[in-house]
């Protein structure tokens, strides 16, 4: 059994009446993953936006395995504290992580987040040293349009995460940096210029299914 765990923000939780990306690579794994696995994670909710609380079930598809460790507005701070006790609980062996916009934002500079998703990787591995994890960039939402020198931040962000996951990748706790999702365009592929929509979803579960299937033969490559 092969286990992967969803880590992410606001993007990866979903919002009531949502597919989610998380979603889309289950029907994905279904399809192509020649052998059982399961999505794992301490949560299972998508957020509700009318209260601001993870507290909806309102999946516009709710028959797949909706575990997770997401949350709306939490980023690499937040979830290097929690992902040691998820790992371990869990017994993740493949974690597919998405953060980094919300730190960003809100909490880090490109460099104390860069420092974070180093604290990440060492909880992981501290509580299953052979963890593998997919790690996606951030992309670039309609702030980092229009606002310059936070589009710089998250540029130099995704050029420090390149370089953080090559230095800290090793042959028992794999590391792969995910290209950034084909053709993503916030103005076509969003609801809001940050969070996706159906297509959005897909371009996602695209990026990491096929870093997966490079990096690692798992699966196959994703049908957009």
């Amino acid at each position: 059994m092969l286990r992967f765990m969803p880590v992410g923000d606001s993007m990866t939780i979903g919002s009531a009446g949502e597919h989610t990306w998380r979603y889309r690579m289950w029907q994905h794994l279904r399809d192509t993953y020649g052998g059982p696995f399961a999505l794992v994670g301490p949560r299972d909710t998508l957020h509700d936006k009318a209260t601001d609380t993870p507290t909806s079930y309102e999946y516009a598809d709710p028959d797949f395995p909706r575990a997770h460790l997401a949350g709306w507005g939490e980023g690499w701070l937040h979830m290097a504290p929690l992902i040691g006790d998820a790992v371990r609980s869990c017994k993740a062996d493949v974690l597919l992580v998405s953060l980094g916009l919300i730190d960003l934002g809100f909490y880090t500079n490109a460099e104390q987040t860069a420092e974070n998703v180093r604290r990440f990787v060492a909880e992981a591995r501290a509580a299953r040293p052979r963890v593998r994890m997919v790690v996606l960039p951030v992309i670039p939402n309609v702030r980092a349009v229009d606002e310059p020198a936070f589009g710089a931040q998250v540029t130099l962000f995704n050029e420090l995460l390149a370089k953080t996951v090559a230095d800290l990748d090793e042959p028992r706790s794999e590391l792969l940096l995910a290209s950034p999702p084909v053709s993503y365009d916030i103005n076509v592929d969003t609801y809001d210029g940050t969070h996706p929509n159906a297509s959005g979803e897909h371009k996602i579960a695209g990026a990491f299914a096929e870093a997966m299937y490079q990096g690692w033969g798992v699966g196959e490559p994703y049908d957009l």
